[in-house]
């Protein structure tokens, strides 16, 4: 017989070791049976997907070099700190909450957290034609420049901006594509995505993540029972559940997704006690029909009872006397699952139990072991009342006193997933966040198991109103609730969803809360700059040599029109030292430079942002590199507020003094 290492040998090819670390790197392009898709890799390689576009809709929908584009696009929009919360109630917290457009705030995320999210949990827009989702791109650039991008002709960019405003097919997988592109990045080596969706798009969304996460990270498509009583608007069929289709990052690591306690009619199986605790009894007899003494002659050999005990022993001797060999109750010759070392070594587990005439032996399964509750792997079909939609409707109207969300996850939903996919420790993610359900069910988890999970949580400002022609507000056709409660868009429900929920769970866990426990967030608004400050910039002359532009300002919260009160200053920072790969934790020190204030982060990059630095502020920097009074390896510079003349004085004496500073210019 071989071992499994000869017989892996036997299989080896000279490009085995090769493929092997291809796939670490790049798993999409492998399927489920290990063959690498030469064809698949050839068609990424290609700078447009012609065909793709001619074909329509399959999986190579029209605007799919339109999304692949958009998921390799930076951002063009800054990230505006809400310094009222943040100083605030969110001071100490770790959490996080962007409001703004995903794929934005995706994108911004993209250095700072890359392989670092645990957990991804997203409910994005069914496209069910009545859940108001639309195409939002507005393909601003010409026609004639979608030609130069994307290789087309007049018909093929027709057809691309043909989707824009619509909910076909194509218009939603454009539209997901690029986002759930940018989560893989996101993603450690054992995280996980689910994601919530039902009849209408399921088909695609598995395509999608086939493609991207690779269809050999496919984990399960798991049938959720979310409306026991059945969708009474439906024709024919009553439908009662949606799915979560789960991926992971990397399918070989164990840590991906985590088997769950046991509970309800699970743990009433455990129905005998000892000394040990509760347990259930396991044949030893394996049923396998294929394990035999001919297959397996490890797993055959007899075991012997004590009949007044009922011990087992791998011996036989004057107490143990009556001969027990693992046949089944007809006399087929079948195997123990345990070989006899194990049996020997765990033989305080074996008991023997009489069938008839006959000894059987049994293993006992404890329920708690080395103080760890038995688990199980989750099965495809969840049917806890605890999940379905009715308990995310009652969670709402407790917390709100009225439904100000439509259709809200129920929290115990979230849970679950929750506890699938992370560890006491992780970052969850949604992009998706809607009411905020899993910020809720992570403070909760949190709170239960003395957790220190941390989520992140985007959504957009979606308003709960448009309005009239008579220039009155008036509530959207799902939003009258919330209108009504006085919540005009999504995000305000959401970021007081958290606070209400952060309040009940401490009530409710008393003095039984855990001391760090973490109830709220810092704020940021993801928003583009105003026309006023691109004109600004399109018109900016680096070669000034006379002339301040105070640009600075352009990206205060109060110029973007967003409220939190932050300056542009703290604007443009937030916004640097995400896409320098700092957290929103970064350790920030303010520097006096001769009456000029500059950030220090982390004690090593220095940034100089707002107008109004002269030759004096650069005579004290230099002389406090000099005298190692300040140490840093690079120095940031925004370049709207220097004239040529103090940015050529201070690149002259940085090289000076010390040519290993790395003097970096951004416009």
């Amino acid at each position: 017989m071989q071992t499994d290492n000869e017989r892996y040998n036997d299989a080896v090819k000279p490009n085995t070791a090769f493929l092997n670390e291809l796939k670490t790197k790049l798993p999409n392009f492998f399927s489920k049976d290990g063959e690498f898709d030469l064809d698949k890799f050839k068609s990424q390689l290609r700078e447009y997907d012609i065909d793709e576009l001619k074909d329509g809709y399959q999986l190579n929908f029209i605007g799919k070099d339109y999304a692949r584009r958009q998921a390799g696009e930076m951002t063009s929009t800054v990230i505006v700190p809400d310094e009222e919360q943040n100083n605030g109630e969110g001071k100490n917290s770790k959490n996080l909450f962007f409001t703004g457009d995903n794929l934005e705030v995706l994108r911004h995320l993209q250095t700072s957290y890359t392989n670092k999210i645990d957990i991804i949990y997203i409910d994005p827009p069914y496209n069910t034609g009545s859940d108001g989702f639309v195409y939002p791109d507005k393909f601003e650039h010409s026609d004639d420049k979608l030609k130069e991008m994307f290789g087309m002709d007049d018909d093929q960019v027709r057809r691309l901006k043909s989707i824009q405003g619509k909910s076909s097919h194509s218009a939603w997988l454009t539209f997901m594509y690029p986002r759930i592109f940018l989560s893989k990045k996101l993603l450690s080596d054992k995280g996980a995505i689910f994601i919530s969706i039902d009849d209408n798009e399921v088909k695609n969304l598995r395509n999608i993540c086939d493609e991207i996460y690779g269809e050999n990270n496919f984990v399960a498509q798991v049938s959720v029972q979310l409306n026991p009583r059945g969708r009474n608007l439906d024709v024919f069929v009553a439908k009662t559940i949606e799915y979560v289709l789960i991926y992971v990052k990397n399918y070989s690591n164990p840590l991906s997704i985590n088997p769950v306690e046991k509970t309800g009619k699970m743990v009433s199986e455990y129905n005998k006690e000892d000394d040990a605790g509760k347990y259930r009894e396991i044949g030893l007899r394996n049923r396998n029909q294929a394990f035999n003494p001919e297959t397996r002659p490890n797993l055959y050999y007899p075991l012997f009872v004590n009949p007044k005990t009922r011990m087992v022993s791998i011996e036989q001797d004057s107490s143990y006397t009556d001969e027990v060999w693992p046949d089944a109750p007809d006399g087929t010759k079948t195997c123990w699952t345990w070989m006899k070392d194990k049996s020997n070594k765990q033989k305080d587990l074996l008991i023997a139990g009489k069938s008839g005439n006959k000894w059987r032996i049994y293993r006992k399964d404890y329920l708690v072991k080395n103080g760890k509750k038995a688990t199980t792997l989750v099965k495809t079909l969840w049917t806890d009342k605890e999940i379905n939609n009715d308990y995310g409707k009652k969670s709402i109207k407790q917390l709100f006193g009225s439904n100000v969300m439509t259709f809200p996850k129920s929290p115990g939903l979230m849970k679950k997933i929750i506890e699938m996919g992370s560890q006491k420790d992780s970052i969850v993610l949604d992009f998706f966040a809607g009411s905020a359900t899993t910020a809720d069910a992570v403070m909760q988890l949190n709170a239960e198991d003395d957790g220190h999970r941390k989520f992140i949580m985007v959504q957009l400002p979606e308003k709960t109103y448009h309005i009239n022609k008579d220039g009155k507000e008036v509530p959207t056709k799902g939003g009258k609730a919330a209108y009504d409660a006085g919540f005009k868009s999504i995000d305000q429900i959401s970021r007081e969803r958290i606070r209400r929920a952060s309040e009940k769970i401490k009530e409710n866990a008393g003095l039984a809360l855990p001391v760090n426990f973490d109830g709220s967030f810092k704020h940021y608004r993801v928003v583009s700059p105003t026309k006023q400050a691109l004109e600004s910039i399109e018109d900016f002359d680096p070669n000034n040599t006379s002339l301040f532009t105070d640009m600075v300002e352009s990206f205060s919260s109060k110029k973007l029109e967003v409220s939190g009160n932050a300056t542009g200053e703290e604007t443009i920072l937030t916004t640097w030292l995400a896409k320098d790969g700092y957290s929103f934790e970064a350790d920030i020190k303010k520097v006096d430079f001769a009456g000029y204030e500059a950030s220090l982060v982390e004690d090593s990059r220095l940034y100089i942002i707002k107008d109004g630095w002269t030759s004096e502020n650069t005579k004290d920097l230099l002389n406090k590199v000099g005298t190692h009074q300040l140490i840093v390896q690079t120095i940031v510079l925004f370049g709207y507020s220097f004239n040529i003349a103090d940015l050529r004085e201070l690149e002259i004496g940085l090289k000076q003094l010390d040519g290993s500073i790395n003097l970096l210019k951004r416009y």
